[in-house]
């Protein structure tokens, strides 16, 4: 279940070398550093749809070291949807064999996870969740979970990096066939946060609280799209670094549910996997 929760949690937080001109310029203006990250932030609005492949390594004195990595597929339009599949959990030594695949649609969610299926799909390979019951069921909220973790799309991480004051130039490189611009610098996670609009910074009150600072890495594109974000920090004894790379902007293969006839439903069995002795009931 925390391997669910990672997943999902990293569901809702960039051919050929080209010879355009480097991201700081725009026509005949050069921007500065700080400006480029402004316009970045600006064009990523207007990005409704990408994929993203994710790097997530971390440590801990108490909970060891550990390493995700997996890809994502994010639409913005009709709804938010996003398609995470995790290939490599592993934590404190220990792995999730098969990894881990989630698909959240609205207010359901699609959960592929063997040992999961295994106990309570049936045989069938996917777990579909209805967010509202499970949160009623188990008495936690993964409606306002998830919905906290869908907002940190693309156009909101970009944002958070605008707060730095010390962001400047490294040189140009080629990621992902795309020349950009590399970038670098350190920004206070207090001050990111309120680059976002006030209903996500209530909802992420607290939330980031125990990270006060944050260095990070872009790589900025000639449209002035983020091709590469490397972000790393340390909260206590703890130290984490997340990659992410995001490509198709705007072409992105659509989300959608697994077939019919291969997903279980797992919200009318929370009340018994939340029971301490496997006894209880449903609602």
């Amino acid at each position: 279940m925390a391997a669910v929760g990672s997943a999902m949690l990293i569901a809702v937080s960039a051919c050929g070398q080209s010879q355009q001109p480097a991201a700081e310029s725009l026509g005949a203006v050069r921007l500065s550093a700080a400006e480029t990250l402004q316009k970045s932030a600006q064009n990523s609005e207007s990005v409704t749809s990408y994929t993203a492949q994710l790097a997530v390594d971390f440590s801990s004195a108490k909970q060891g070291a550990g390493t995700v990595k997996g890809t994502m597929v994010y639409h913005q339009k009709p709804q938010i949807a996003t398609d995470v599949t995790l290939d490599q959990i592993d934590v404190a030594g220990q792995n999730v064999p098969g990894g881990v695949r989630v698909i959240l649609i609205g207010q359901t969610a699609y959960l592929k996870i063997d040992a999961l299926s295994k106990l309570v799909g049936g045989g069938k390979p996917w777990i579909k969740v209805d967010l509202a019951k499970a949160s009623e069921s188990a008495g936690v909220d993964l409606g306002q979970f998830l919905s906290q973790a869908q907002q940190m799309d693309l156009q909101s991480s970009v944002k958070m990096l605008t707060s730095s004051k010390d962001v400047s130039k490294v040189g140009t490189e080629t990621v992902g066939g795309a020349e950009t611009t590399h970038y670098k610098g350190t920004f206070k996670v207090a001050d990111a946060v309120k680059q976002l609009t006030p209903e996500l910074q209530q909802k992420l009150q607290g939330q980031l609280t125990h990270v006060q600072d944050m260095k990070f890495d872009a790589w900025i594109d000639a449209q002035n799209l983020p091709r590469k974000v490397d972000m790393n920090g340390a909260a206590g004894d703890g130290t984490f670094r997340m990659t992410s790379t995001f490509g198709q902007f705007n072409e992105a293969a659509e989300v959608s549910p697994p077939p019919a006839d291969q997903v279980g439903d797992l919200s009318d069995k929370m009340g018994r996997l939340q029971s301490p002795e496997g006894t209880g009931t449903t609602s």
